[in-house]
C-alpha cells in the first residue's frame, strides 16, 4: 500500500481543512496516509473537532506558522524532514502556501517521486504589499519545477496562476473543485430555522441577514457595515444582521458601528447587529437566516456560500477570487464588483423586499452545491494519484 504524507499549513476553520481531512479519512483503503500542520491561531476558530469526527489524529507542528518566521521556519523544516525520513511517503501533498513551501522543499530534497501542491486561495494579491508578492511568486515559480502537479481548485485560479502570475505552464495544472460533506445542510432545514430563530429571538416578521468567516481585513466586514447603515435607513422591513466569526478585526468592527450609531450585541441581548463569535452548527445558523452575505477582498473557495446555496439561502456577493465558479449569478447569488457599495446594498434590499425573489433562488442553490460533494473530490485525487 502506497504511503501519502499530506501537510496543511495549520488547523483552522476552512476550507483547506475540510480537504485534507476528507482525502486523509477516504483515500484510507487504498493509501496509508498520514495528516500534519500547525495549530490554528489565536484569532481562529480550531478545526480539530472536523478531525475529531472523522477519526483522524494528525501530527501538530507547532513551529509551523501562518506568518514568515525564519528561526521556527527552520525548525519546522527540520521536524518535516525528520517525519518524512521516519514515515517514508510515496507521495507528499501539500495544502495552501506555507505548508507548500516547507513540505515541497523538504520532499524534493528527500527525492519523493510524486509532490503534489493545492493552492487554496488567490494568494498574489489583497494580502501583501507589491515587493512582498513578487518575492512570493518568484518562490513558487521555483517550487512548482519540483512539483508533480500543481491543483487549482477552480479554472479562474488556473488561469490566474499560468497565465496572469506564470507560476507555471498550464499543462502541469489540473482543476479539482474542494468538495464537502453537505448532508447536514439539506435536513430539518425548518426545525433548524424554528430553533436558531428562538434562541435569537427573531422575529417572523424580521427578515435575518448573515454573514460568517474569520473577523479579518481580507473579509471586508467595514464594507459590510456600511451596506447595513444604508440598508437600516432604506427600508421600513425589520431587519437583524448577524455576523458570526472571530478573528483580529472585532474591536474595529465595534468601532465602526459605534460610528454609525447603530445598537450592536455581542452577547444574547437583541439588537440590529449580532456578534455571535463562532458557532459550530452553522447549519443551524443558514437554516435561521433568509439572505447570506460575503463581500471579501479575495477568496479562493468561499465554503461559506457552498454552505448557503446547500442551505437553500439566496446571495449576496462581491466578485471575487472563484465566485463565479461557486455561484450562478443572478440564479443563486446577486454579484457586485469588490467595493461597489450602492449595487450591493441594491442587491440586499432587492431580497429584503421580496419573499418570492428569495424563494426563485432556493432550489438552483441546493442543485448548484452538490458539485462540491466530498466524494467527487475523493475520485479526482485518485485520478490524479495513480
Amino acid at each position: 500500500m502506497k504511503k501519502i504524507l499530506r501537510i496543511i499549513n495549520r488547523f483552522n476553520l476552512g476550507g483547506p481543512t475540510y480537504n485534507a481531512a476528507y482525502l486523509t479519512k477516504y483515500l484510507e483503503g487504498e493509501y496509508e496516509t498520514l495528516l500534519i500542520g500547525g495549530n490554528h491561531e489565536k484569532s481562529e476558530k480550531s478545526s480539530m473537532h472536523i478531525l475529531e469526527d472523522l477519526g483522524i489524529k494528525p501530527i501538530i507542528i507547532p513551529e509551523m506558522q501562518r506568518s514568515i518566521n525564519p528561526l521556527l521556519d527552520r525548525i519546522a523544516l527540520k521536524k518535516i524532514k525528520e517525519i518524512i525520513e521516519d514515515f517514508k511517503p510515496d507521495i507528499i501533498h501539500t495544502h495552501a502556501a506555507k505548508a507548500g513551501a516547507l513540505g515541497r522543499k523538504a520532499a524534493y530534497n528527500a527525492g519523493v517521486k510524486q509532490i503534489y501542491h493545492t493552492f487554496h486561495g488567490h494568494v498574489f494579491h489583497s494580502y501583501f504589499s507589491k515587493i512582498k508578492t513578487n518575492i512570493y511568486k518568484k518562490i513558487e515559480r521555483d517550487l512548482a519545477k519540483k512539483t508533480t502537479k500543481i491543483i487549482a481548485i477552480s479554472p479562474i485560479q488556473k488561469e490566474e496562476l499560468s497565465k496572469v502570475h506564470k507560476i507555471c505552464k498550464p499543462e502541469k495544472i489540473e482543476v479539482i473543485p474542494l468538495g464537502f460533506d453537505l448532508s447536514k445542510f439539506y435536513k430539518n432545514k425548518e426545525a433548524k430555522r424554528e430553533k436558531f430563530r428562538k434562541k435569537w429571538r427573531i422575529k417572523d416578521s424580521e427578515v435575518a441577514i448573515g454573514i460568517v468567516g474569520r473577523l479579518v481585513p481580507i473579509k471586508n466586514h467595514l464594507f459590510f457595515i456600511k451596506a447595513i447603515n444604508q440598508v437600516i435607513s432604506s427600508c421600513s422591513i425589520p431587519i437583524r444582521f448577524f455576523i458570526v466569526g472571530d478573528g483580529e478585526e472585532k474591536e474595529n468592527i465595534i468601532e465602526y458601528i459605534n460610528e454609525f450609531k447603530i445598537d450592536y450585541s455581542t452577547d444574547d441581548k437583541v439588537a440590529t447587529i449580532q456578534l455571535t463569535s463562532w458557532i459550530k452548527e452553522i447549519d443551524e445558523v443558514n437554516a435561521g437566516m433568509d439572505i447570506i452575505c460575503l463581500c471579501s477582498l479575495n477568496e479562493g473557495t468561499p465554503v461559506s456560500l457552498i454552505e448557503a446555496q446547500a442551505s437553500g439561502k439566496p446571495i449576496v456577493t462581491t466578485r471575487t477570487g472563484g465566485i463565479e465558479n461557486i455561484v450562478i449569478e443572478n440564479k443563486t447569488a446577486l454579484i457586485s464588483e469588490i467595493n461597489n457599495l450602492n449595487l450591493f446594498v441594491e442587491n440586499l434590499i432587492t431580497f429584503i423586499n421580496s419573499k418570492e425573489k428569495r424563494k426563485q433562488f432556493t432550489e438552483l442553490g441546493v442543485k448548484k452545491s452538490k458539485e462540491f460533494d466530498y466524494k467527487i473530490l475523493i475520485n479526482n485525487i485518485k485520478r490524479l494519484y495513480e
